[in-house]
């Protein structure tokens, strides 16, 4: 695939994740981040404005990870596909445990060096039912070219 291959490529959309509390629990245990506003439905929903329990902005954003196997394509010649940051990232609505996601991909630009494309993604996580996403993000990906 080559770079003109990726910047036609139409926006792309992953399957539906569900943010359950067990994941959420987990997420919390590898970061030890147990903040009440995950694990506690009870008390986040009296004691914050959103009804109770949110999943951690950054288990959204790691589902990225898993979401891209969906939706990319199979890339011949491809021999890695290495994570290279963000240049933005906004978290703009809280997604409540329980909920499902998915995430919406979209190449805004594609550079070419010798043996690697750069690929810039316009990518957004939506929630299942809501009108404005969990996240929009600027997220730099580079693919390794075979020799």
């Amino acid at each position: 695939m080559s770079a003109d291959d990726l910047r036609s490529l139409p926006a792309r959309l992953s399957e539906w994740v569900v943010l359950d509390a067990a994941r959420v629990r987990a997420f919390a245990d590898a970061t030890e981040d147990w903040q009440f506003i995950h694990l506690d439905e009870d008390r986040a929903a009296a004691e914050t404005p959103f009804g109770g329990a949110v999943a951690h902005g950054f288990l959204t954003l790691s589902m990225l990870s898993a979401m891209s196997y969906q939706v990319m394509p199979d890339l011949p010649g491809i021999k890695a596909s290495i994570n290279y940051g963000f240049d933005r990232i906004r978290f703009v609505s809280p997604v409540r445990v329980g909920s499902r996601i998915r995430g919406r991909f979209t190449v805004a630009e594609v550079d070419e060096a010798p043996g690697r494309l750069t690929v810039h993604w316009d990518v957004s996580i939506e929630i299942e039912g809501a009108e404005k996403p969990a996240l929009v993000a600027a997220w730099i990906t580079r693919l390794e070219l075979e020799e």
